[in-house]
């Protein structure tokens, strides 16, 4: 765990909560690692149903994760309730790089901070495509410069 933790809730613009399972915690009674991916995941996929229209089920273009890095400032168990902060630090015409932030229960400064990358393609050829317009007017919402 890192002891520098910049990352605040202002630095986002939007929130998902997530409560966490018994499941997640490890044999040290924290959360594991690779559980924190499961949250940058749920998060922006949350936003793009929610907020941008995305049909998971039909949509021919979807966006596929090509990169993701997580810090870690303190630790999170269960049953903590956590907040994941999304923003989006660059927009493409092809891809978005989101920033997230892992916040517990009522803290302000962020247990976990990271970066998450979408490259939009389609779903029947595997090549990339220009993110749809109705997607992208909902993720410039969000950008954070």
């Amino acid at each position: 765990m890192t002891d520098t933790q910049t990352d605040t809730l202002d630095d986002y613009r939007y929130f998902h909560t997530i409560e966490t399972r018994w499941m997640d915690n490890d044999v040290y009674g924290h959360v594991n690692n690779v559980v924190y991916y499961s949250y940058f995941d749920t998060t922006a996929n949350h936003f793009l149903i929610t907020q941008a229209g995305l049909d998971i089920h039909t949509a021919e273009d979807v966006g596929f994760v090509v990169a993701s890095s997580c810090q870690y400032h303190s630790p999170i168990e269960y049953p903590d309730t956590i907040k994941v902060g999304l923003r989006v630090n660059k927009l493409g015409s092809k891809s978005v790089e989101y920033g997230l932030g892992i916040f517990r229960n009522d803290e302000i400064q962020a247990s976990a901070s990271g970066n998450f990358t979408h490259v939009f393609v389609n779903r029947a050829s595997g090549q990339s495509v220009t993110i749809p317009a109705s997607i992208k007017e909902q993720l410039a919402k969000i950008v954070v410069s």
